[in-house]
């Protein structure tokens, strides 16, 4: 397939610098484009890859300012000025990706459904999908291959469950939520007691409960409440590799990086980012809009609208500070010997 450089615009409603006829054959990052690919500009930070890169069309924001002097747009790629380069690069790309993978609806005769499972209008059950006794499955919903649904699952509408997906019993999955595959939602929590020297289980006897439109990413981890729930607000996106320990509470439109941990009764607010890799201490509470950046280690409350970097992590401008400090403690260290034996020679000369 392929398309010209004007077919794009009118596409995207882009204004067009260059050659409108220019072919463009594929999709690219801007610095891994080849000719005939179309490649996007979305930071300001990349504008130097328009100097490099072999991409035979670029699209970037109308206001993205092009260093004077240069021949873009010219002997260089084509130019697509658009309101947002994210959005109309995806519109793009899926003209030339292959149209997504859908799954009629029908229950494939491997599947072991329990018979007073309740089954909404035009579901998909994939191969040796299990859904147990109990288990509501809503409208349209997708259960995919090797999937366990445990007892009392009750799963809205429009969900998408990849395959090799467990979900434990009595979990409440809310409308149009996607869980891709080894997800494991409901396990039981990581809680013990001492007594005698050993360790004896604490029971879990809470539920895990997504909201709409969540997303939870491959391998990531949601255990079981203790007792209560532990709750994913609406709209709240999870990376791969993610774990939520039990008796958490994360509120909406929450954005969770890969490999982020956060231990039992953490409680986020809305709209709240942990970056990759960051550790939140149990029993704490981020407030809305704090972002807890990659690496960093929580160990009290985070205010609202704070950035929060370092281990143990600090508001990003005193952790900034801390961090020059420790850069220099060699310079300082040397000084500080320095001025010991210059003091040590005054008392020499005093005494």
């Amino acid at each position: 397939m392929h398309l010209t450089a004007r077919d794009i615009a009118q596409l995207v409603h882009g204004e067009l610098t260059g050659n409108p006829d220019q072919i463009v054959t594929g999709v690219a990052g801007i610095r891994e484009a080849q000719p005939g690919d179309l490649a996007f500009l979305a930071s300001p930070r990349y504008c130097s890859a328009l100097k490099t890169t072999k991409a035979a069309a670029v699209i970037l924001a109308r206001d993205a300012k092009i260093e004077t002097g240069s021949d873009i747009g010219a002997s260089g790629p084509v130019l697509i000025r658009v309101d947002d380069p994210v959005a109309a690069f995806t519109q793009v790309v899926q003209r030339f990706m292959p149209p997504p993978v859908r799954f009629a609806p029908g229950i494939h005769p491997t599947a072991v459904i329990a018979p007073d499972a309740k089954l909404g209008k035009d579901v998909s059950i994939q191969p040796h999908a299990v859904i147990e006794a109990g288990a509501v499955i809503g409208d349209r919903t997708v259960i995919g291959a090797n999937n366990y649904i445990g007892h009392g699952c009750v799963i809205g509408a429009d969900c998408l469950l990849y395959p090799n997906v467990t979900v434990r019993e009595y979990t409440v999955l809310g409308n149009r939520v996607i869980l891709h595959s080894g997800v494991v939602l409901g396990a039981d929590g990581f809680g013990y007691e001492e007594v005698d020297g050993q360790y004896r289980k604490i029971p879990q006897v809470g539920i895990v409960e997504i909201g709409d439109d969540v997303e939870i990413g491959a391998n990531s981890t949601v255990d079981r409440a203790r007792f209560g729930k532990t709750r994913i607000g609406r709209g709240t996106k999870i990376d791969n590799l993610v774990q939520i320990a039990h008796n958490c509470v994360i509120g909406e439109n929450c954005v969770i990086c890969g490999q982020a941990g956060m231990a039992g009764s953490t409680i986020l607010g809305n709209h709240v980012t942990l970056a990759g890799q960051a550790g939140l201490a149990g029993h704490l509470s981020v407030g809305d809009g704090a972002v807890i950046m990659a690496q960093a280690g929580l160990t009290k409350d985070a205010p609202p609208k704070t950035f929060m970097l370092g281990s143990p992590a600090y508001p990003h401008h005193e952790a900034k500070r801390i961090f020059a400090a420790i850069r220099q403690l060699p310079e300082t260290q040397a000084r500080l010997r320095e001025l010991e034996k210059l003091i040590a020679e005054l008392r020499e000369r005093l005494k």
